[in-house]
């Protein structure tokens, strides 16, 4: 989905969203009344939102731990060579691996990408790390880091 550049929302627009980053099963009938709107209207506007790609998705958040899933870990991984094909070869294998849940192409450091893996205990994690992450072509070091305990955990977008 194409996004257009410097969408103009107005209050409404505004409202919409931060309702529906709370609670996006909310029906259409109860977010038209929080953000004083018929339901008609306020129908329409979060079609043109979605049209617009300002909403990219609708997903259902789950709880790791109810699901065993007690370990984070923030993996910093080098790659060897710094080619196109080479992080495009990396970034189609991960792609796989469901333990990880974020991947970002970093600078400021020496580590090319920064990832957020979950697993269920440490035998889990060092299944994924030594057969998985680290026997990829182009991988040339990884460095963990252990969440404690996450302070922030927001999904909501900042919209000031």
């Amino acid at each position: 989905m194409s996004i257009k550049p410097n969408i103009s929302l107005d209050n409404a627009d505004i409202a919409i969203l931060r309702e529906l980053q709370q609670n996006a099963r909310i029906s259409n009938l109860e977010l038209s009344d929080k953000v004083n709107l018929s339901a008609t209207p306020c129908a329409r506007r979060v079609k043109a939102l979605e049209t617009s790609g300002v909403i990219d998705s609708y997903v259902t958040r789950l709880n790791p731990e109810a699901l065993g899933l007690s370990l984070t870990i923030y993996l910093a991984v080098t790659m060897d060579v710094h080619t196109p094909e080479r992080f495009a070869a990396f970034e189609a294998a991960i792609v796989g691996f469901d333990e990880i849940i974020s991947c970002s192409v970093v600078t400021g450091r020496s580590e090319d990408y920064l990832l957020k893996v979950v697993a269920r205990d440490m035998q889990h994690y060092q299944q994924f790390l030594l057969g998985k992450l680290t026997g990829l072509p182009g991988v040339r070091g990884v460095h963990s880091s252990f969440e404690l305990r996450s302070v922030i955990d927001r999904t909501a977008l900042p919209l000031d």
